[in-house]
């Protein structure tokens, strides 16, 4: 009889198996609270419904993204700003200085000659240089919106087979609109002074009110209490009795792990982790917490086909989707961005969205997990999870753990 592939000898398997097994999923939309809504699966349809959205806009464009890249998806983007521009339309773009730091500023110097505006989230070396602005929106006309894990790079709207991050875009039109842009103007005063200091981000945090309906917008970041997107997501898992969730880089602390076990022991617990990234040491983090989970019946799946870079939580009848990862630095430290919509109807679709998952992962089962979890790896994955909890994940990308 063959022997069980190892999880190394799989991955490479996976490698050359999975772009002709996985294909992205079509966009779909969903009617919900009042919102309608259009998921992005593909990177290609996600790049061109940005495209779309930007060359649709009549009097106004506003978008910060944490990620902008010099090269041709980024052109297309800037290009699409410059044209919106000089047909009239108020643009304005602002990116993270830490997270964009390869592009630089001659790269926008057209947006700036049509007339629109540019501008960076600048780390200092200060306590603000920990803050990472990790956000990803675009509003059109205070009336639209897209939000999601992607930033502006070719390697977010690449397919599996080039190599392409596996991610998630949303298209808004509803109430959440106004709230989006209530927090845009919220950040664009923040970033616009170069003199503001780390309380004042930490204030904004604070007090930041993201509704408490059925469509809430969840903001994370530093405070000296909880942020609302920590708040309300540590509640929903002390409440909550069926849990699904996709998460590209997942190392929570401990209590909200034993909550997610506590899901698992009385209803149903469901997550997708990552096979692949660009950073091991997050893959790493996220298996050492394997063992605890599974002995709580947790149902874990590791996504094989490409990088996985999605964020998504369903817990319950309510449906979480935006830029934040589930780690401790998306948690408590990252400026984030979660839209939490409560709404039985789209968490049914969202879940028959993650089902069609399980085809392209692989079942991590208590007995391959033990095989896998030799003294070597458990050194590995818990100083991964070190180093991703406590350090920043620039740190950690460099690093050869080997995982």
């Amino acid at each position: 009889m063959a022997q069980p592939l190892s999880r190394s000898d799989r991955d490479e398997h996976d490698r050359e198996a999975a772009p002709t097994e996985w294909r992205d999923p079509e966009p779909f939309s969903v009617e919900a609270q009042g919102q309608s809504l259009s998921f992005y699966p593909a990177g290609k349809d996600r790049l061109n419904a940005l495209v779309e959205l930007i060359d649709g806009a009549q009097t106004s464009f506003r978008a910060f993204y944490y990620m902008y890249g010099n090269d041709a998806c980024g052109e297309r983007v800037r290009d699409a700003l410059v044209r919106a521009a000089q047909r009239g339309v108020d643009v304005s773009l602002a990116i993270d200085g830490f997270g964009s730091d390869k592009v630089e500023d001659d790269f926008f110097a057209p947006l700036i000659e049509a007339g629109g505006r540019f501008e960076r989230f600048q780390a200092k070396w200060s306590r603000r240089y920990l803050i990472r602005n990790h956000q990803k929106l675009a509003i059109a006309d205070r009336k639209r919106a897209m939000i999601g894990g992607f930033n502006v790079e070719k390697g977010y709207f690449a397919p599996p087979d080039q190599d392409g991050w596996h991610d998630l875009g949303l298209i808004v039109d509803g109430s959440a609109v106004d709230l989006l842009d209530a927090w845009l103007d919220e950040l664009d005063t923040w970033i616009a002074d170069s003199s503001a200091q780390f309380r004042s981000i930490v204030r904004t945090v604070k007090r930041w009110d993201g509704s408490e309906g059925a469509v809430r917008l969840l903001i994370g970041g530093p405070s000296r209490h909880l942020s609302s997107w920590a708040r309300c997501v540590q509640r929903d898992l002390e409440r909550g009795s069926r849990l699904d969730m996709v998460m590209a880089y997942f190392s929570p602390p401990m209590k909200l792990l034993r909550r997610i076990g506590r899901i698992a022991q009385k209803g149903e617990s469901r997550l997708i982790m990552a096979a692949k990234s660009d950073n091991g040491a997050t893959i790493g983090a996220t298996r050492s917490l394997y063992d605890f989970l599974l002995k709580k019946r947790t149902r874990i799946f590791e996504f094989a086909p490409c990088k996985l870079h999605m964020k998504i939580v369903v817990l319950d009848d309510a449906v979480y989707v935006g830029s934040a990862n589930f780690d401790m630095r998306s948690l408590y430290i990252n400026l984030e961005l979660m839209l939490r919509i409560e709404d039985k109807g789209l968490a049914d679709r969202m879940r028959e969205f993650i089902d069609a998952h399980e085809d392209g992962s692989n079942r991590i089962t208590p007995a391959e997990h033990k095989r896998e979890a030799t003294l070597w790896n458990r050194i590995r994955w818990n100083v991964s999870w070190f180093l991703v909890t406590v350090m920043d994940y620039n740190v950690s990308r460099g690093l050869n753990l080997g995982l």
